[in-house]
């Protein structure tokens, strides 16, 4: 409010259009402070989000590092890149490089899996060593005979889906029950074989959902795989299979007593004796949590009640599981089995368990169903 008296008209008039000239100008001041003010607003909007995809993008690549989905190549390249390493080191003869190259290029040639990781007959071994252990196990199931495959220079890090899967074919393979089924393979393939297997199972329809995980395509890569895989590749085969997933911990400090009681009824179910070992006809069983699989072989029930899963993990080299088929062995070598249940505190542990054959009729059912894929859930 101005309080200027003016008794001539003109200086009325001129007071007047000075005090509009004013307010003309501070108006248009505060329009371009609130236009700089919007314009600098805007340009930290863009900077935040470019900054923040650029984050998810370094996060994407590093997920596709970690689960092989990078297009770094797969078994071939890491084996050689390895093998060059190694021989860089001084740890490999140039001789033994192109020795073992040339057998690699042939195992891959005919896809089968040179045999060079395995370790055969360690149940067996197990089963005379329980005979006679008398410490503290009450009484031990066993799977049928399998073989124990560890990583190689060319999957280490990602390839233990894989070497579960030779573990449980090597069973499967022993069994007259799936001999139909497993007519075509006379031999446990190699790794680049099965995710081409794997392949084959997704074109036939099985887990679309899973397979536009990986964008169709396994072979030449090193994608981790993991149940629902296992469970695509066995099904396709026409080997009747089921996930069991045990998705939250069913014991007070984070453990899974259901997991350790479901593989001790899946293994007891069809041995009604008392025998303190038995032997079972049942495959093994393909475990499963974040970032690892094992294969399981049997459970100990000791003389305190308590399980104990028997497990072969990938992870472990020959030299060490050899130490087991070590005549007059007093068990030491049994820790490298051994897991209690103290010892499986993760999250989350799925299971495929094979259970008999499937009929060209309920494969195709099979099929129809893994559209969406399901799983038993304990509890």
């Amino acid at each position: 409010m101005c309080s200027l008296t003016c008794t001539n008209i003109q200086i009325l008039e001129e007071h007047v259009d000075l005090h509009l000239e004013e307010n003309s100008f501070l108006e248009g001041g505060n329009m371009r402070d609130l236009e700089l003010a919007q314009q600098l607003q805007t340009e930290e909007d863009k900077q935040q989000k470019s900054e923040e995809e650029k984050q998810e993008r370094e996060e994407f690549k590093k997920l596709q590092r970690q689960y092989g989905l990078d297009n770094s190549g797969g078994y071939k390249q890491q084996f050689l890149k390895n093998m060059e390493r190694e021989v860089d080191r001084g740890r490999m003869q140039p001789f033994d490089y192109h020795k073992r190259k040339a057998d690699m290029m042939e195992s891959l040639a005919f896809g089968i899996d040179d045999g060079k990781t395995k370790t055969s007959g360690i149940v067996e071994a197990l089963c005379k060593y329980y005979q006679n252990e008398n410490k503290d196990v009450r009484r031990v199931w066993l799977s049928a005979g399998v073989d124990h495959f560890h990583s190689s220079l060319g999957d280490r890090g990602w390839g233990c889906g894989y070497r579960n899967f030779q573990m449980l074919l090597s069973s499967l393979l022993q069994n007259s029950l799936y001999n139909d089924c497993l007519r075509d393979i006379a031999a446990i393939p190699s790794i680049p074989k099965i995710q081409s297997m794997i392949e084959d199972a997704w074109r036939e329809g099985f887990d679309p959902h899973g397979a536009s995980h990986f964008n169709n395509r396994l072979h030449g890569s090193k994608a981790w795989i993991g149940a629902c895989e296992i469970y695509s590749l066995l099904t396709s085969l026409r080997i009747k299979c089921q996930i069991i997933d045990f998705h939250k911990p069913t014991g007070t400090t984070g453990t899974h007593p259901r997991l350790f009681e479901w593989v001790l009824h899946y293994y007891s179910a069809d041995n009604g004796s008392g025998a303190k070992v038995v032997c079972a006809s049942k495959p093994p069983i393909y475990l499963q949590h974040e970032g690892h699989s094992r294969t399981i072989v049997g459970i100990e029930e000791k003389k305190n009640k308590t399980l104990c899963l028997l497990l072969f993990d990938p992870g472990c080299p020959s030299q060490e599981m050899q130490k087991l088929l070590e005549k007059n062995s007093d068990g030491t070598s049994l820790r490298l089995l051994r897991k209690y249940m103290g010892s499986l505190k993760e999250k989350q542990y799925q299971i495929v368990a094979v259970d008999g054959v499937l009929t060209l009729e309920e494969k195709a059912a099979c099929c129809h169903a893994s559209q969406v894929l399901t799983s038993e859930k304990i509890p």
